[in-house]
């Protein structure tokens, strides 16, 4: 065979890809988008503003998702400002059902102290964290965790004063204060107390102290704020006005290199920063229809994972729902849909909050399905039966949550959770624990029993406290949740 053979073939399949193509490109294209018309390869101006309108929605919807804990955070600050009249610094506690009712998947065993702080604003920050049981720590705007507090801090529940400095800071000698610097202007603190005994949970929490480091000679008093059961929301937008509160949030801070291209795909829709956000008639159409469709991805990215690694117990429904590095991180990328799927469902994010240290911090899993893979229906009964022996130094406890709003499940009973806290919980002989969940309690049912809605769907969170060895080895697995016909 000639030598040329094999190159002269080459470059004519390579002519007659190139004839076959070429008539795509200088006719109109079929697209998902509808056919678009060329004009010897160029596209029309119809096809250029069709295209452009798409590019744009695109991008939005992928900044919906990757400004989820931005504004997730943001909109819980506006609550703690408008609904509260609670002022940075001040610090709000949440104690009841009623009081977390607007809060995206809070633990209902548990009170919480929450306040914001703007570093630039206000200059580096001051956290006195009292001796006892409590659990918190300082995140940034992204949720990303600066320090742990409390028993999962370096204080490790003895107590202790923890310095945080603003972004481009110099280093600050403070013998005694524990010294971290946040990448962001704008920080959450956020504490849980964590004994048993409610009033002692409330007066531990009430020792905290926040000030500002110039005002460390006399600091003040720190102003607590109950929420006291007022009505309140702060779940993130499914609107336009979801794009100007990320603007808004994003304006004190300074850009970070890992977000360069995000930044760009913002200028591109109007919000720059330094600038007014004032987008016109087409830019409103489409940041509306995207943040509407956003945020249905999202909900989707949260509830029908799949990203890999997120099943727990092999065979059943239960997932991780914190598969968050601390830093956002994963090796070779950057957690956008990991993130995403969290922060939609929850705020912040501690080393306490990882579950991964045995007999320390917290774990968090999540159901949405039953055993046969159907969405959980709040006019349908349910039994979860808890096996003996739970892996938790502390306690385990059941959350209930709508899914559109993340926040605890409303209904008649007026109780969202049950724990092994729960006063008089029934234990069948063998240790193991019967729940029943629905609009009303099934017969022969015991009074482990949270009720449902109907027409509402929901989920669960299943939370161990200190968890131990058999939860890490999975020797201990927690079976799904059975219909009851």
């Amino acid at each position: 065979m000639n030598s040329r053979a094999p190159s002269i073939l080459a470059r004519a399949l390579v002519g007659a890809a190139v004839a076959l193509s070429l008539p795509a490109f200088a006719q109109p294209v079929s697209t998902r988008l509808g056919t678009l018309q060329l004009e010897n390869g160029y596209p029309s101006k119809a096809a250029a503003e069709k295209l452009y309108d798409e590019m744009d929605f695109q991008r939005a919807t992928q900044l919906y998702l990757w400004g989820l804990p931005a504004v997730g955070f943001h909109n819980l600050h506006l609550a703690h400002l408008k609904s509260f009249g609670a002022k940075d610094g001040e610090i709000v506690l949440y104690q009841s059902l009623k009081d977390k009712a607007g809060m995206l998947t809070p633990n209902l065993t548990t009170q919480y102290a929450f306040s914001f702080w703007n570093l630039a604003e206000k200059g580096p920050l001051v956290v006195e964290v009292p001796a006892g049981a409590t659990a918190g720590g300082v995140n940034d705007i992204w949720q990303r965790p600066i320090t742990d507090m409390g028993q999962t801090g370096p204080d490790k529940g003895k107590g202790g004063k923890y310095l945080i400095l603003p972004p481009g800071s110099a280093p600050v000698q403070a013998p005694g204060y524990v010294v971290v610097k946040s990448p962001t202007n704008q920080v959450w603190f956020g504490s849980r107390g964590l004994s048993a005994d409610a009033k002692e949970a409330e007066a531990t929490l009430r020792k905290h102290r926040l000030y500002a480091w110039a005002d460390r000679a006399k600091p003040g008093v720190t102003n607590f704020v109950p929420v006291g059961g007022r009505d309140w929301a702060s779940w993130q937008p499914s609107d336009i006005s979801y794009f100007q509160q990320l603007r808004d949030i994003l304006e004190p801070e300074p850009p970070e290199v890992r977000d360069g291209y995000f930044y760009a795909m913002l200028r591109s829709l109007g919000i720059e920063k330094g600038k007014p956000f004032a987008p016109d008639e087409r830019q409103k159409k489409i940041l509306g229809e995207a943040a509407l469709t956003g945020e249905l991805m999202a909900r989707t990215n949260a509830f029908e994972k799949r990203f890999p690694g997120s099943t727990v117990f092999k065979g059943t429904q239960w997932e991780y729902s914190n598969m968050v590095e601390l830093d956002q991180q994963a090796k070779g990328y950057s957690q956008l849909d990991e993130r995403a799927s969290w922060f939609y469902e929850a705020i912040g994010n501690t080393l306490g909050m990882q579950g991964r240290t045995v007999g320390f911090g917290q774990v968090y899993l999540e159901t949405a399905k039953d055993k046969s893979g159907a969405w959980l229906d709040g006019a349908k009964s349910y039994r979860l039966r808890v096996p003996p022996n739970a892996p938790v130094k502390q306690f385990w406890s059941f959350t209930l949550y709508e899914n559109v709003t993340r926040a605890p499940l409303q209904s008649p009973q007026g109780a969202a959770d049950i724990s092994s806290r729960k006063q008089g919980l029934v234990q069948n002989a063998d240790g193991s624990v019967d729940l029943f969940f629905g609009p009303t309690k099934p017969a022969g049912a015991s009074d482990n029993f949270v009720q449902t809605v109907p027409g509402k769907g929901w989920f669960t969170y299943f939370r161990l406290y200190g968890p131990t060895e058999p939860y890490f080895n999975k020797t201990w697995a927690l079976p799904d949740l059975v219909e009851i016909k």
